[in-house]
């Protein structure tokens, strides 16, 4: 059996409240494939999957709702009190995610494919991709971005700002830096003139 050719890996990644969904929606419709780690995380503990299974051996079937997906909000009460068992869970998942990514962009047909990770380098995912690119803006405007689409409290939006790369952190593993700091348009006319760039690139 050969192995797939690898595809070109543009990896996405942005702070809470930057854009990275519009981003990511654009590449898609410029006929993209594209790898999202949240719904690849959904998937590893989706009900059947192995990774489920293994939650529920260590957790019980209170870790369960009543359709048999994973309740998520009682794990994050498992885990987020205790160092151990937010250990285990990562080691437990972070290979599942990782195994299922490589394998989706092993079946990617667009002339390149976005890997799109919230946290792209805090993960050190940056070394699965072949040129990496952040949707940036403001702090102050990533909180009130996510603080009206979230509906989350400040408190809450800044201690996921501060549990991410810092905006310099992530402007610094970039090979193109995205501004979001104005409209959707002048998004989307920035990621048009990339996919320029990024389609000669996947072509050498």
């Amino acid at each position: 059996m050969t192995t797939p050719q690898q595809a070109f890996v543009v990896g996405l990644t942005g702070g809470i409240g930057s854009g990275k969904s519009a981003a990511t929606a654009y590449f898609e419709k410029l006929g993209i494939d594209i790898v999202d780690a949240d719904e690849v995380a959904r998937d590893v503990v989706a009900p059947g999957s192995e990774g489920l299974k293994e939650i529920v051996n260590r957790f019980g079937n209170s870790i369960l709702l009543e359709d048999g997906n994973l309740n998520r909000a009682a794990l994050r009460e498992k885990v987020f009190s205790d160092i151990n068992e937010k250990n285990w869970l990562n080691n437990l998942l972070h290979p599942l995610i990782h195994s299922r990514m490589q394998h989706l962009i092993g079946e990617s047909t667009s002339p390149y494919c976005i890997l799109s990770v919230p946290l792209l380098v805090e993960n050190k995912l940056t070394e699965m991709c072949n040129y990496v690119v952040v949707v940036d803006c403001p702090e102050t405007m990533q909180l009130e971005r996510a603080l009206k689409r979230d509906g989350s409290t400040e408190e809450t939006i800044r201690n996921i700002m501060a549990s991410q790369a810092t905006r310099n952190e992530r402007i610094e593993a970039a090979d193109t830096v995205l501004d979001n700091s104005t409209t959707l348009s002048a998004l989307s006319a920035q990621i048009a003139d990339l996919h320029n760039t990024l389609l000669a690139l996947s072509s050498d």
